[in-house]
């Protein structure tokens, strides 16, 4: 059966196409398809720079051009269109980027491997270069390389660790989780408006949080974050 808000996205995948731009669905509903989940936003990886996508689509927002996004509106969605990226220099908080030429580039620098599987929407072809198909048949959440390099990127993939396992059911890998317990004390140098942004998407998921909280806790991240909330536990 075709997944959930598939169509908008072949018609997308197929117009940047024929214009010769290489194009790929990433992300989040990828993952949750092929974990068994309801399908959430989908996102496109293309060859195409911003100018090529305004050029092809007739209804196009700036969402973040100098990213390389671009939002095209089908049948009343907006769908997100970005360039294949690769990182030039990330500081813990936020990576300068570069746009590059190849899908398994722009895979390479995301947070997991369950993260880091394209499908191409009307090849009907799965492009999955760090095993992230075999970590979700064995429900194992594992980062893209080394954990330690991957976290320090940017330390706010901690919590979208602790998200990913407790809302999606996943065992965070050994070397993975040794690696995020080592590195909680670091949530500290993110604003405060993306800690609070993570919470919100634990707390607002259809799926009960609790698993996700308890991660928090388990890790050290409620004590660095919430010492006052870490603080009751076991009083209740």
């Amino acid at each position: 059966a075709e997944p959930s808000g598939a169509r908008p996205v072949r018609w997308i995948a197929r117009k940047l196409e024929e214009g010769g731009h290489e194009t790929w669905a990433v992300g989040g509903a990828v993952r949750d398809v092929l974990l068994g989940r309801s399908s959430g936003d989908w996102d496109l990886a293309t060859r195409a720079r911003p100018a090529d996508v305004q050029k092809i689509f007739r209804r196009t927002v700036p969402l973040g051009v100098e990213h390389g996004t671009i939002g095209v509106l089908k049948d009343g969605t907006l769908y997100e269109v970005t360039t294949f990226r690769r990182d030039v220099e990330t500081d813990g908080r936020h990576a300068v980027v570069a746009f590059a030429e190849t899908i398994e580039e722009d895979l390479a620098r995301r947070d997991f491997t369950i993260n880091a599987v394209a499908w191409h929407p009307f090849r009907e072809e799965l492009r999955d270069p760090f095993g992230g198909l075999a970590d979700m048949e064995r429900r194992v959440l594992r980062t893209v390389g080394r954990p330690e390099e991957r976290f320090r990127e940017d330390y706010l993939r901690i919590l979208r660790a602790l998200r990913f396992a407790g809302l999606c059911g996943l065992e965070i890998g050994a070397e993975t989780w040794r690696s995020l317990c080592g590195l909680v004390g670091h949530l500290t140098s993110l604003s405060a408006e993306r800690i609070r942004d993570e919470l919100m998407k634990v707390l607002d998921a259809d799926d009960a949080p609790g698993r996700s909280l308890g991660l928090y806790a388990e890790s050290g991240a409620l004590a660095v974050l919430y010492p006052e909330v870490d603080g009751l536990r076991g009083v209740f």
